[in-house]
């Protein structure tokens, strides 16, 4: 699992920071993929905007799953090693479930036939 951040925010009705001014969008800025980095973006915005009692800007933390479709034809039916001493194959990453099991779906039909061929979607 990784993380990623989102500087967000703009101006505001009011100092409660609950409703963002008619006419204007809330500004979703990234993903960044380092902490360092959305800060560096927050202290330009939280800057640009200082003398506005209005405006505010927040780092947003979402951790993110990918889904991944590993596996290959194995030398036994435990589904333990890979034949010949090759290395699993692997596909992704796909951020929906759905994405990766439509590649699983792909991969596992054209091995359909094939008794030690096995694929799986796993979560990382």
């Amino acid at each position: 699992m990784s993380e990623i951040y989102w500087v967000v925010g703009g101006r505001y009705t009011d100092t409660s920071f609950s409703e963002i001014e008619p006419g204007e969008k809330e500004a979703r800025l990234g993903p960044f993929h380092a902490y360092d980095q959305a800060k560096a973006v927050w202290r330009a915005k939280a800057m640009e905007t200082v003398d506005e009692a209005f405006a505010r800007f927040s780092i947003e933390r979402d951790s993110h799953v990918e889904h991944w479709v590993i596996g290959g034809v194995y030398s036994g039916t435990d589904f333990h090693e890979i034949a010949d001493g090759g290395v699993e194959e692997r596909y992704g990453p796909f951020e929906a479930y759905e994405a990766a099991q439509e590649k699983w779906r792909e991969r596992a039909m054209a091995t359909v036939d094939d008794a030690y061929a096995r694929f799986r979607i796993e979560k990382l």
